[in-house]
């Protein structure tokens, strides 16, 4: 193996080593890109849990690596995704183990939008999906509270606007002022405190408001941790930020939005002049009602007063006795005619009854007889022998005799043999042994 030209280049004094070679490139970049706005669409997004957001930079043709450093990530006002045009601002460096480069990313907007409006959006849609700003949730005001507490800078024009009105509609509401910075990168948590502090007043109304001012001023009011205090509050909540073009996060989570700190005055009380106007009129609308009431039952009282039963109370009375009487009178005799229609019916029904019954049968000299052994009726002659004992029953007494012949309707007469004729004792027939 020829190391001839090898060693050769290995004594050459120009010679760079792949490293050094980077680290001038590296250089080379730094001092001529040390900053560039570049224009792009993000792609291959990761967030690792290093805070880093690593990224590519593309257009139609070509793309660039791209990182932003946990200290730039965590001051970023809205969430990247991939898709999104943006426009960054950075140095170019390179990677000396992989010699790579890449575009070190120092700010970030969103392409054809500002960074606080797409903050905005993005967090608006999120709180959306979670319902904070659905109407079904929304309180009523009371109709005339007692307390207010009022979230507010105690310096600024919004508050002095709002006691005003309060004055001169409702002078009686009690109005607790919780002080607050409401501008600045410290007012977010004074305003989650202010309100959790106002929640502890117990008061009838909260209400939130600042006067007017930029997207930039009114930002603290777009923030989540104060977008959720005022959802957690337990009393009614009118935001009153900025002027009426103004819409933050607040006016659209709270109970009421105003679009002024005049107008949530004027939303939370009502104008004493006014109610005093409605007052009498609602008593003057009682009385008339109360009088056309009263001339109503008057006049059904002199109706009823007219009315014979109140005029001659006793004749009513009289009528209805002699009514009953008369009632009493008809009853006894209908009942009487009936009595006697039963008892003619009954005798009737009666002599009937004897005329059919056989003791009147008997009376008449009939008998009827039966055998004594079992008591069984005597029709025919054939029912009984010579020698039985009969019972002749008669219309009061019972005879009691024996059989010493039988003769029928057909024969002469038949006579008993071997037997002595009967003879007659106490007026039965008897047959001597």
């Amino acid at each position: 193996m020829d190391t001839g030209g090898n060693n050769a280049t290995a004594e050459r004094e120009d010679v760079l080593s792949v490293t050094e070679l980077n680290i001038a490139i590296r250089s080379a970049l730094q001092d001529e890109f040390a900053s560039v706005w570049v224009a792009g669409e993000i792609t291959d997004l990761s967030r690792p849990q290093s805070g880093h957001i690593y990224m590519a930079l593309k257009d139609g043709e070509s793309q660039i690596r791209a990182v932003a450093w946990r200290s730039v990530a965590s001051r970023l006002q809205f969430d990247l995704d991939d898709g999104m045009d943006v426009i960054c601002e950075g140095y170019v460096d390179v990677y000396p183990p992989r010699g790579s480069y890449q575009l070190i990313v120092r700010k970030i907007q969103p392409l054809g939008m500002g960074a606080l409006q797409l903050a905005l959006i993005q967090l608006r849609d999120k709180l959306a999906a979670e319902g904070l700003f659905d109407s079904s949730i929304k309180k009523a005001l009371p109709s005339i509270p007692n307390r207010v507490a009022v979230v507010t800078s105690p310096t600024g024009a919004a508050v002095r606007d709002f006691l005003e009105v309060i004055r001169r509609r409702w002078p009686m509401l009690d109005v607790t002022i919780v002080p607050t910075r409401v501008q600045g990168s410290e007012a977010t948590g004074e305003i989650v405190a202010a309100i959790e502090q106002a929640q502890k007043l117990q008061p009838d109304v909260i209400v939130v408001t600042r006067g007017g001012g930029s997207l930039e001023d009114l930002w603290c009011f777009n923030e989540e941790a104060v977008v959720r205090a005022i959802h957690c509050c337990h009393a009614p909540v009118v935001s009153a930020i900025g002027h009426e073009i103004d819409v933050t996060l607040c006016d659209l989570v709270a109970d009421v939005r105003a679009l002024t700190p005049t107008e949530a005055a004027e939303r939370i009380v009502p104008d004493r002049s006014d109610l005093s106007q409605t007052l009498k009129a609602t008593h003057q609308r009682l009385q008339s009602m109360m009088k056309t009431q009263l001339q109503m039952f008057r006049s059904h009282m002199n109706n009823l007063a007219s009315r014979p039963c109140l005029i001659r109370p006793m004749e009513q009375i009289q009528d209805r006795i002699r009514k009953v009487d008369d009632w009493e009178s008809r009853l006894t005799r209908g009942v009487r005619s009936r009595v006697d229609q039963a008892n003619h019916d009954l005798i009737r029904v009666a002599g009937k009854l004897e005329s059919l019954s056989p003791l009147g049968v008997l009376a008449r000299g009939y008998s009827v007889t039966q055998r004594e052994s079992d008591r069984s009726i005597v029709k025919l002659g054939s029912d009984v022998a010579i020698g039985d004992k009969i019972i002749s029953r008669v219309a009061s007494a019972e005879i009691t005799s024996s059989v010493v012949g039988v003769k029928n309707a057909e024969d002469k007469n038949v006579d008993a043999k071997n037997a002595d004729s009967p003879q007659r004792e106490n007026g039965d027939v008897v047959k001597k042994d």
